[in-house]
């Protein structure tokens, strides 16, 4: 497909890209924006789509991918807001399960052993916690998605056995 073709034909697409990113989202604002990152995606995977797949169907599946990594994104980093007048619910303490000294004492135990790990499996297992997918991983160490998986699995079963002895 030449890339006029293939720009016209996503150009014609767009009313429809737009009701059905305002079914995902129910907002004009957050509608828009996903139909403009989905043409651009879309725009940028040009080389990738092959004639004889259904174009809408693919356009379509790539807002869908958008709205639920973006989805996946938000609830990762959700915070709190407090709308209180006097701002009551950041007063209120929270149980963090380290109020007390044995949760500070697990807490700081789980920390240790996670340091004593080889960096090669400390790396890609404190990135995984903190919320990095196994792909952003791979990419970000140079390594293959395989040996990302395996790094964290051992690192995760090596932890548990090393603290077997904390279960309640």
């Amino acid at each position: 497909m030449s890339d006029t073709i293939f720009k016209q034909r996503l150009l014609g697409l767009q009313g429809h890209l737009l009701n059905f990113a305002y079914q995902l989202t129910t907002n004009r604002e957050a509608a828009a924006d996903l139909v403009q990152d989905t043409t651009l995606k879309a725009l940028d995977n040009e080389t990738k789509y092959v004639d004889n797949v259904n174009f809408k169907g693919w356009v379509f599946t790539i807002m869908r991918n958008i709205f639920i990594n973006n989805y996946r994104r938000q609830v990762r980093s959700a915070t709190v807001v407090d709308t209180t007048e006097d701002l009551y619910h950041l007063n209120v303490s929270q149980d963090s399960g380290l109020s007390t000294p044995e949760g500070s004492f697990a807490a700081q135990e789980i920390s240790a052993a996670i340091q004593s790990f080889s960096d090669e499996y400390r790396i890609p297992f404190t990135m995984y916690v903190t919320g990095y997918k196994y792909s952003e991983i791979a990419e970000k160490m140079s390594l293959p998605l395989g040996t990302v998986k395996s790094r964290i699995f051992f690192a995760r079963k090596r932890l548990q056995g090393m603290l077997a002895g904390y279960r309640d």
